[in-house]
């Protein structure tokens, strides 16, 4: 792989730009751009990457930063185009390609109705760790900063009790919402997760943990209160046993105030 000269990059991803409206032109010019960055030394035609289920081009973070930076400038004033190339650069099926899609579909405006359908449809078909974790962040930006209530709805979907197996992309997703330091009502996101930690399965004991230490450190009256409560109103035996067994790995104040109300299961 050569070394990045960033003069050129700048100017290779520009370029990229002038055919944002073409997508197949823009598939074509960003494969050759790639693939001047292969390390070749790892990289065989088609093969996977090693922590993806993606082929893929192995390309340095720098690359694809520079490439959304360009993207960034144009995807807000175009979101029909963005959508458009968005699904183009998804079908194309590469690492590199699906994480352009990501990024695009976070810079699309919350009011655009297909938006929340991509969502659904690429979360529910996603195996690789990389893409699942930009489709729950980076592609729900707007979503969740400019129209907050449609992004509860949004989860509150996935987390449905029909749904189990989406319930991991919910929490996930929940996550980002409960670290921006704007968001403050936290109320509705107790409601949306009490019946996901009710009836969690031993799969999802850390994305259970990881969700409470999150909650307790936004806020951590109202954690600790919903918590007691959701211990006392349960009806699942198995909750009270889960919460003891996952309390020496949460917050010590969140432990300390359940503690008394498992001690005994």
């Amino acid at each position: 792989m050569p070394a990045v000269d960033l003069s050129r990059l700048k100017k290779q991803a520009a370029a990229l730009t002038d055919l944002f409206d073409q997508p197949e032109a823009f598939l074509r010019a960003l494969h050759e751009m790639l693939d001047l960055y292969v390390n070749r030394t790892l990289r065989t035609k088609n093969v996977a990457a090693p922590i993806s289920v993606l082929p893929s081009y192995r390309t340095p973070p720098i690359v694809l930063r520079q490439i959304e930076n360009e993207l960034n400038l144009i995807a807000n004033r175009q979101p029909a185009e963005s959508l458009i190339l968005a699904d183009e650069l998804w079908d194309d099926g590469y690492l590199e390609t699906r994480l352009l899609a990501a990024f695009l579909l976070g810079r699309i405006p919350p009011r655009e109705e297909r938006l929340l359908a991509r969502l659904t449809a690429w979360t529910g078909q996603v195996r690789d760790p990389d893409v699942r974790t930009a489709l729950l962040t980076t592609s729900l930006t707007r979503l969740r900063r400019e129209a907050p209530d449609n992004f509860l709805v949004l989860v509150r979907e996935w987390l449905h009790p029909a749904r189990e197996k989406l319930w991991p992309n919910g929490i996930r997703a929940l996550l980002a919402l409960i670290a921006d330091p704007d968001f403050e009502n936290l109320p509705p996101v107790f409601e949306i997760v009490r019946l996901v930690i009710d009836n969690a399965p031993p799969a999802m004991q850390l994305d259970i943990r990881t969700l409470l230490a999150a909650l307790y450190g936004a806020s951590a009256t109202e954690t600790a209160y919903f918590l007691k409560e959701l211990i006392r109103d349960s009806q699942n035996p198995n909750t009270p046993i889960m919460l003891r067994r996952m309390a020496p790995n949460l917050p010590k104040g969140l432990a300390d105030a359940i503690r008394p109300l498992v001690r005994t299961v």
